[in-house]
């Protein structure tokens, strides 16, 4: 069965925040998702037609000095967010993450979607197309290293808007990353993430 073109042409680019420490975390904490960026981009368009942003309120962590530092989030803030289930409820009813294309920058986010949801219990949100924004980047720019997204961001000639590591602006930032590679046909029709590498 061929996916509807709608559902090719818009993607979800997903960027999050998590607890971090400078070293190794407290003992009994785990690093758990506090944000999650998200902002939708009309590939036939050529923009970005969505920019959302959701709160997550962690269980087993706290969001401490080096946290707060790296990310501009603090507990106070955390604290007004969502349960982790009803953030990946909401990304599956409101942002349709079940059957919409999506990207973000690097394995990491869907790696740690992967690793919360399974400690949890909770169900895995996304579908099976994902790209990596960041492989795909590199292989357009003939790259020997892959960048992160603000060196990326430079090399394409396009300004960083926002905070970085703050997931709702490194989303944004990640989806003109998207539309650039677009405009230049090197945006892949297939997922860059194998369907077997999921929940």
């Amino acid at each position: 069965m061929s996916t509807p073109a709608a559902l090719v042409n818009v993607v979800n680019v997903v960027d999050i925040e998590a607890t971090c420490w400078d070293g190794e975390p407290p003992p009994g904490e785990v690093s758990e998702i506090i944000e999650i960026g998200l902002t939708t981009v009309d590939l036939a368009a050529g923009e970005r037609v969505g920019r959302h942003r959701i709160l997550v309120r962690p269980q087993r962590s706290a969001v401490g000095s080096f946290c707060t530092e790296l990310t501009g989030l603090t507990q106070a803030e955390v604290d007004t967010g969502v349960t982790f289930a009803e953030a990946c409820r909401l990304l599956e009813v409101e942002h349709q993450a079940g059957v919409r294309a999506w990207a973000s920058w690097g394995d990491y986010d869907r790696n740690q979607f992967t690793r919360q949801c399974r400690a949890t219990g909770v169900r895995y949100p996304f579908g099976r197309r994902h790209w990596n924004a960041k492989l795909v980047f590199t292989q357009a720019h003939g790259l020997r290293k892959r960048p992160g997204m603000a060196q990326a961001l430079t090399i394409a000639g396009l300004p960083l808007e926002g905070r970085h590591h703050r997931g709702e602006d490194d989303a944004w930032n990640i989806a003109a990353l998207v539309l650039h590679l677009a405009a230049r046909n090197a945006w892949p029709s297939t997922p860059t993430t194998p369907a077997d590498a999921y929940l």
